[in-house]
Formats: structure tokens, C-alpha cells, sequence
């Protein structure tokens, strides 16, 4: 699994393999059901500390968005895609990333179209 991390980003580490696993889920290079790299591996493949990794992992586990066992590690969950609703804490990211728009003057269209296009990124 290749990963593009940032080291001299405010966001840290485990938040950048986070959000690219998540993003790999809902555009479809990771499916459901496929086992992703043991922490040591990822951790020796991204150069980064066994610990950021498993930060990472627990945080995509407690998500729902992956599965762990002692046999066969972490595996995308087969509900990695379900529809479950939009938790609180992404509303208040989405409402915070609105308000950060709305201050720089993005119209109301000019957000929503950038979100159709988004949106429609995953879909390919």
C-alpha cells in the first residue's frame, strides 16, 4: 500500500493515513473485505513508528471502517460502505469547513457545485 505522507504538514501522521485509507475505501481501490498491511509493515513501508500506525488503525476500527482480528489483521469491513448516517463529529468538521468557505467568500452555489464534484470523485 503506497502512501503519499506529508512529514512537514500541521495534520499529523496518523490523521494523513487515516484519511488516505478512507479515501481509498470510498473511491474503491480498497474493497471491502481486503486486508490491508500489518502495522509493522506499514509503519516500515511509510518510514513512521509502529505506534502512528496502530493510532491510525484503531481510529479506522472505532469508525467502522475496518475490522481486526489476531488471524487476519486488519481487513476493510464488509460495512466500510454501509449506509449509516453522518455521525455529529463530521457534521461539525462539514460545518466548520462551510463557515471557513463562507469567510472567503465562496457562494452558496460555488460550494455546492465543488462538493457535486467531490462527491462524484468517489463514484469513478
Amino acid at each position: 500500500m503506497l502512501l503519499q505522507l506529508d512529514f512537514s504538514s500541521d495534520l499529523p501522521i496518523y490523521l494523513q493515513i487515516h484519511n488516505q485509507i478512507v479515501l481509498g475505501i470510498a473511491s474503491g481501490a480498497l474493497v471491502p473485505g481486503e486486508r490491508l498491511p500489518t502495522i509493522r509493515t506499514l509503519a516500515d513501508e511509510a518510514g513512521v513508528n509502529m505506534m502512528t500506525v496502530s493510532k491510525a488503525y484503531q481510529l479506522l476500527k472505532q469508525e467502522g471502517y475496518i475490522r481486526t482480528d489476531r488471524r487476519s489483521g486488519a481487513v476493510v469491513s464488509e460495512t466500510a460502505g454501509a449506509k449509516q448516517g453522518i455521525p455529529a463529529a463530521m457534521r461539525d468538521s462539514l460545518r466548520l469547513i462551510v463557515s471557513e468557505a463562507k469567510l472567503r467568500g465562496v457562494s452558496h452555489e460555488e460550494f455546492a457545485a465543488l462538493c457535486r464534484t467531490l462527491y462524484s470523485e468517489t463514484e469513478e
